[in-house]
């Protein structure tokens, strides 16, 4: 760890947390291909409390989780057991029966037809297929609520049985995309995807705090997430925690993990699909997933929140190009941060974000626990932090 960044990280966390309506605790990594080059934690696991968040509490890591679930699909295509362009429906039939909304009629029902194409494991990887989630979409709401579909974080298979927002391949549109994808993964499996990301991604990279399940001992770090009022105020919510154990592992969503785990997961990234007990996926893969797989034209871009207690409107590096890969963000022009164009990046509702920069060999991971997301306080420390971060490379 250099003086630099340590100075200048430490800086950030410690203002993040201190300034009036600061976040309630944070915790904030930084890697490069050997090992972490910063740790930091600051402030509290819950408002009005005295446990210190520390480097090893744990978090909902919301869709950070997404990443770790494409890598699982990935490990099939490698081993030539699915293919990008079959049809989801050949793994997983219950994806046959989702309808294209059409608008809803007078007395507020949903009218629905059906898609023109199958919806394909490509689609899916790259949230073409036209899901969405009920707190980016005041019609993906509507058809719940008129269909009585349960929250996805109520981890249930029926939470995904949603409706599609446009034809599969005609847009770019966030959503339970992924959660489908972990239902292909354990359909060839033959297991729950929390046993296969453990056999064939935890374990290989030695990492241990991380599940859809918390252990004990990783319940007694948890830290809880708080709700941020429109006035800023900040509430502890500690009842909120996702179904311990979920009805489906939620591979969009679903994961418990501490900061450090996911660090030797971006650090396999970094190191082009190999870890420290064994190669997780082939550069060839890696390599894949780090390019554009969106149609000519096609943008990844922002949303607009229809949960505001949920989520902020919001997009990340609104002035830059983003295009979409399997499964991250990527920027196709240099960030204002300092990251250069080609990194992959995504992020967690509760204010989790990450970036990998496989150019520079650099990536880190900011996690909180707040929400709406995009939230005020954060999201701007962890811009702070990543800014920071290319900056001590400098000499």
């Amino acid at each position: 760890m250099s003086d630099k960044l340590a100075s200048l990280a430490d800086g950030i966390l410690h203002r993040t947390v201190s300034a009036a309506g600061g976040a309630p605790g944070v915790v904030a990594m930084a890697t490069d291909r050997e090992g972490n080059i910063y740790e930091g934690a600051a402030g509290k696991r819950e408002l009005g409390k005295d446990q210190a968040m520390t480097t090893d509490s744990v978090m909902a890591i919301f869709s950070t989780t997404k990443a770790i679930t494409g890598v699982t699909i990935m490990q099939l295509m490698e081993e030539g057991k699915i293919r990008l362009d079959d049809p989801v429906r050949k793994y997983v039939p219950e994806i046959a029966s989702i309808q294209v909304l059409d608008g809803f009629d007078a007395s507020g029902q949903p009218r629905t037809r059906a898609p023109r194409r199958d919806i394909t494991i490509n689609d899916l990887l790259l949230h073409t297929a036209g899901f969405c989630y009920e707190f980016f979409s005041h019609d993906d709401l509507k058809y719940r609520s008129a269909k009585s579909i349960p929250t996805v974080v109520s981890s249930t298979f029926d939470s995904i049985k949603t409706v599609l927002l446009h034809e599969p391949g005609e847009r770019w549109t966030y959503g339970v995309n992924i959660d489908w994808l972990g239902k292909v993964v354990e359909q060839q499996r033959g297991k729950r995807l929390g046993e296969v990301m453990k056999e064939r991604v935890f374990e290989p990279l030695g990492m241990v705090d991380i599940a859809f399940t918390m252990s004990g001992t990783m319940a007694e770090r948890r830290a809880t997430i708080h709700d941020r009022a429109m006035d800023g105020r900040l509430t502890p919510l500690p009842e909120l925690v996702l179904p311990q154990p979920p009805a489906m592992d939620m591979g969009g969503h679903g994961l418990y993990s501490t900061v450090g785990e996911y660090m030797k997961f971006i650090r396999m990234f970094l190191n082009d699909g190999a870890g420290p007990h064994a190669r997780v996926l082939s550069a060839d893969t890696v390599n894949a997933m780090s390019r554009s797989g969106l149609a000519a034209g096609m943008l990844s871009g922002g949303w607009t929140t229809s949960i505001p207690s949920l989520s902020n409107d919001g997009e990340f590096l609104p002035s830059v190009r983003k295009t979409w890969g399997y499964t991250f963000q990527i920027n196709e022009e240099d960030a204002p941060t300092g990251r250069p164009a080609g990194s992959l990046a995504w992020a967690g509702l509760a204010n989790l974000f990450y970036w990998i920069d496989r150019k520079t060999g650099i990536g880190g991971y900011w996690g909180s626990q707040i929400l709406p997301f995009q939230d005020v306080s954060s999201y701007a420390g962890y811009v702070e932090f990543e800014t920071a971060v290319y900056r001590s490379l400098r000499p």
